[in-house]
């Protein structure tokens, strides 16, 4: 009789993963973008930027960004649940608004998207992307993250200030199909406090 402990052997993928896009991914990670969007940024979000979605554009806008990053420290990660897409972040490093000096703890990396499908939330997903993320950025020598986030996204503020980030003072406008889209930009330390 063999005295060593038996355990069940493990087979298959993990339950909840994390792993850079590939091209294949791109579909996904426009579905997600169209599905989310449609469901929790009505109100935050103008209408005819909802309405407007075109999920054709947006695929071939991530498969270019998974295919062709403008720069090396340009990236797109999925989560998987099982083997379904069910979230996406996209990071890269930030553009300097006018008047905006580099910060002085150092380069930055700016975490330009992280949404996970709401039927998928509260698994833990986006905490492993922004994780996942956070661990690259820190690879490549930045010393902080940042993120704009619209004014009226509650949600993702939460999300972001339950990670330990804060505003950091910096306030922009963009043009949202000729509606004005406030956003204020959080960030926080690598190894450290906002």
């Amino acid at each position: 009789m063999d005295p060593r402990p038996s355990f069940p052997r493990l087979t298959g993928t993990a339950e909840v993963s994390v792993r850079p896009a590939v091209p294949a991914d791109a579909a996904e990670v426009a579905r997600v973008q169209g599905t989310t969007w449609q469901a929790a940024f009505r109100g935050v979000l103008p209408e005819a930027v909802l309405d407007g979605w075109d999920a054709e554009a947006a695929e071939a806008a991530w498969t270019a960004a998974v295919t062709a990053p403008p720069t090396p420290a340009h990236g797109v990660l999925v989560a998987l649940d099982g083997t379904q897409v069910v979230g996406f972040a996209a990071y890269g490093p930030p553009e300097l608004g006018a008047g905006e000096e580099p910060h002085p703890e150092g380069p930055s990396t700016e975490l330009v998207a992280l949404l996970v499908e709401p039927r998928w939330g509260r698994r833990g997903h986006g905490s492993r992307l922004l994780a996942a993320v956070a661990d690259l950025a820190a690879g490549t020598g930045a010393a902080r993250l940042q993120a704009w986030v619209a004014e009226r996204d509650a949600v993702t503020a939460g999300f972001l200030e339950s990670a330990g980030w804060a505003p950091d003072g910096w306030v922009r406008t963009l043009d949202a199909a000729g509606t004005p889209l406030r956003e204020v930009r959080w960030h926080t330390l690598l190894g450290g406090d906002a």
